[in-house]
């Protein structure tokens, strides 16, 4: 036996040849044909909570700004309706009524209750040229789906009266 001969026994284990000394399968667990498998595996769950709360933070957008719509909505009705009848049943529940979505209406589903309309003068007893503010807020849940926080979605919006109204107002906050 050769050096040459003689170094390639003593590498080989049991007497293989070089070429056979590193089986086959050791390559198989060396190659990267499963690891995006296992990558997208991991990353998946955290797109989709990713898409899903931008979902909601759209939904909730959306919720807001029908509560300004409406508080635009309300306080243009509530200052030119002076001496007129209200709307039935009352001018707060009349506003309510114009929302968009049941959600904000009845208090369903992201929406815990009813959006709460409150109707003020904040200078006390009313004249023509006053001031008279409508706020519509909503509690919003967050992701309810893995228990997200609760904020309030609020619109506000404040025009002159026109007429002396005949409809009763809150306490201004």
């Amino acid at each position: 036996m050769n050096a040459r001969q003689h170094r390639g026994a003593e590498w080989a284990p049991n007497g293989f040849s070089r070429s056979e000394a590193t089986p086959r399968r050791f390559f198989r667990l060396r190659t990267e044909s499963g690891q995006a498998a296992v990558e997208f595996g991991l990353v998946v769950p955290f797109i989709c909570f990713l898409v899903l709360a931008i979902l909601d933070f759209g939904k909730a957008l959306n919720y807001w700004l029908d509560a300004n719509h409406l508080a635009n909505e309300g306080a243009r009705l509530a200052a030119v309706i002076g001496n007129r009848p209200e709307p039935s049943p009352t001018l707060r529940e009349f506003i309510r009524q114009q929302a968009e979505t049941n959600e904000l209406r009845d208090g369903t589903g992201s929406v815990t209750a009813p959006a709460n309309v409150n109707i003020c003068f904040p200078d006390g007893a009313p004249k023509i040229g006053d001031p008279v503010r409508v706020t519509v807020s909503a509690n919003y849940k967050w992701i309810p789906f893995i228990g997200g926080g609760t904020i309030t979605l609020k619109g506000s919006s404040t025009m002159r009266l026109e007429q002396l109204p005949a409809y009763t107002a809150d306490a201004c906050p």
